[in-house]
């Protein structure tokens, strides 16, 4: 046993933690509203069955999988198939419908767990000689199909696992710069961090299940970005295994050493190799953080907040604003309050919102976080509270708040709790100049509503801002519907047309998701065409073998044409199978 955790194999997070809607009384109500799925009587889906999922036998040869033992030792190598389907697919709706409908066209043939980068050294060297393909696996979260091998791909597979490189090496408390193992999982590296007084500040929605190395290689953002940036921003240092030897970028503040290798590797998706090690930037703990509630009359007024506090003086830790739909969906999901608390919630606030002139129906919720010193936080706090009052909201203190900082990385079992009764719920994100964003929103919303009349079903988009920048935002939209006859085939139909919504109103594919198999039709009309030739260019010069985890990011090398010829954005990213339910355990 390798003691490396990995996620179930059938859905996010771990055996025994799920959604349960029953101490939320709005929210069977609500679902029935938006999706016509009445819960009280549906019936939900139990636990596949492993033993009747058909795994791709591994053609991995007797004297490869030596030549990895001879690396790693034979504990650490294996042709499992337990183990090959647990590192087939990230955890995107689609990976989830596949792997629990019976559909899985192509495994990794052998996995592999190296203990330390030299080990990851000779195992790519050993992959390279033999001509296989290596793709590098952190905590199997990713949802843009970055994980998913080809299934036309006749060479040995390698799934190279960096669960065991899960240290904080070292931390320089002078430059406040720390060295951790790509395989770190969120919750252990900040474990780690917190024992001597350091935090990333790094919170994806994957926190709990997701690598430090995996943010590198997909660009990610983080809930508390608005004070610690992205992990582009975060990101100092780098070691990356390529065959034959390590990319090393020491962990300069800035550097003008001609075009950025580092910014090469952000984002790679182990296209350019495998990271073995990150070098962040690290801040002291805070001694005061909080996350305030505050509502606006709708969804303009709250944007337009949002942007006056990007450009002030002020500097939230957080600033996120939910769209009436979401808001609505936030309230549903809560629990039920006893004594004077539901007085205040159901009683003496719509009260005071209707005194306002407010409409309940168009109400946004918004949480905005402040942290540092005491007198630092007041001061942000006091400085965001004068630029919500000019902008028609209030504040509704820290109740809520509190809440939402419990809960925040919990949504992705609430996916799975739907999957489980027979409906997609899914999540798109992109990012836009101020200027656009209220037009991207519109846009996405329309584009949402003629997919879903276009498969017939009734479905529901909701939204919310999150990660300010200067001169824009992120938008993460939520999508919902009840499965037809073709789970994947209507998923795609509605995937699509939001995506062809964000870049039709110049708006980016991800923000922070990647590209994968998922986002990739769309990438020559983000970074224009020359700009895929010159990604091309660096793709092909530095794996000319397709040794890295081919076709994520780019489509393979005899798929380029077909982009060249302008069918960019109108392929599907995976084949549409027949459901093939996988029973369920009694």
């Amino acid at each position: 046993m390798t003691a490396v955790k990995h996620m179930k194999w059938w859905g996010w997070g771990v055996d025994g933690v799920g959604f349960h809607f029953e101490d939320k009384p709005g929210f069977a109500p609500f679902v029935q509203y938006a999706v016509g799925l009445d819960l009280l009587t549906a019936e939900r889906a139990g636990e596949p069955s492993f033993a009747d999922l058909n795994v791709p036998k591994s053609n991995a040869s007797a004297a490869f999988t030596k030549s990895l033992a001879a690396v790693v030792g034979e504990g650490y190598v294996t042709v499992d198939d337990m183990d090959r389907v647990i590192h087939t697919y990230g955890k995107s709706i689609r990976d989830l419908i596949r792997v629990r409908s019976n559909t899985i066209l192509r495994s990794p043939d052998v996995v592999v767990y190296p203990a330390d980068e030299a080990e990851v050294q000779g195992i790519v060297d050993a992959a390279i000689a033999a001509n296989a393909v290596i793709i590098p696996f952190g905590g199997g979260s990713n949802i843009g199909g970055s994980l998913e091998p080809i299934p036309e791909e006749k060479r040995t597979i390698v799934s190279l696992d960096l669960g065991r490189l899960h240290k904080v090496i070292a931390i320089d408390t002078e430059s406040g710069l720390a060295r951790i193992q790509a395989g770190a999982q969120g919750p252990d590296l900040e474990e780690q961090l917190n024992a001597k007084g350091w935090t990333i500040g790094h919170f994806p929605d994957s926190f709990t299940h997701s690598t430090v190395g995996g943010w590198v290689a997909t660009r990610s953002s983080g809930m508390q970005s608005d004070k610690y940036g992205d992990i582009a921003d975060i990101a100092r240092g780098l070691r990356v295994v390529r065959p034959g030897g390590v990319l090393v970028l020491r962990p300069l503040p800035s550097t003008s050493s001609g075009p950025s290798v580092r910014e090469m590797i952000l984002g790679s998706e182990g296209r350019l190799g495998v990271i073995t090690e990150v070098t962040v930037q690290v801040h002291r703990t805070p001694a005061k953080r909080d996350v305030y509630a505050y509502f606006f009359p709708n969804w303009k007024a709250g944007m337009a907040a949002m942007q006056a506090i990007a450009e002030s003086d002020a500097a939230p830790t957080i600033t996120r604003i939910s769209d009436s739909r979401e808001t609505g969906f936030s309230l549903a999901t809560s629990k039920d309050r006893k004594g004077f608390d539901k007085f205040l919630a159901g009683t003496v606030l719509p009260g005071l919102m209707k005194s306002k002139g407010w409409t309940l129906e168009d109400i946004c919720l918004s949480f905005i976080g402040y942290e540092g010193s005491v007198s630092h936080a007041k001061r942000q706090k006091s400085l965001v509270d004068a630029i919500v009052k000019k902008h028609g909201g209030m504040g509704v203190g820290k109740g809520p708040g509190i809440l939402y900082d419990q809960k925040k990385f919990d949504t992705p079992y609430l996916r799975d709790f739907l999957l489980d009764m027979g409906a997609a719920g899914d999540v798109s994100e992109t990012a836009a100049p101020w200027s656009k964003l209220v037009g991207v929103h519109e846009a996405v919303y329309a584009a949402a509503n003629k997919a879903f009349d276009e498969i017939g079903i009734k479905g529901w988009i909701m939204s919310h801002m999150s990660h300010s920048y200067h001169s824009g935002a992120c938008l993460y939209f939520t999508f919902a519907f009840v499965f037809g006859k073709d789970p994947i085939g209507e998923y795609n139909t509605v995937k699509r047309a939001i995506q062809q919504a964000f870049v039709d109103n110049d708006a980016t594919i991800s923000h922070h998701h990647g590209v994968g198999l998922e986002h990739s039709p769309w990438l020559a009309e983000d970074i224009s065409s020359e700009g895929v030739k010159v990604m091309t260019g660096l793709l092909t010069s530095a794996d000319p073998g397709e040794n890295f985890n081919p076709g994520k990011i780019l489509p393979r090398k005899e798929s380029l044409a077909r982009a060249a010829a302008g069918t960019v954005g109108t392929t599907t990213s995976a084949p549409v199978a027949k459901r093939r339910p996988v029973a369920a355990k009694s």
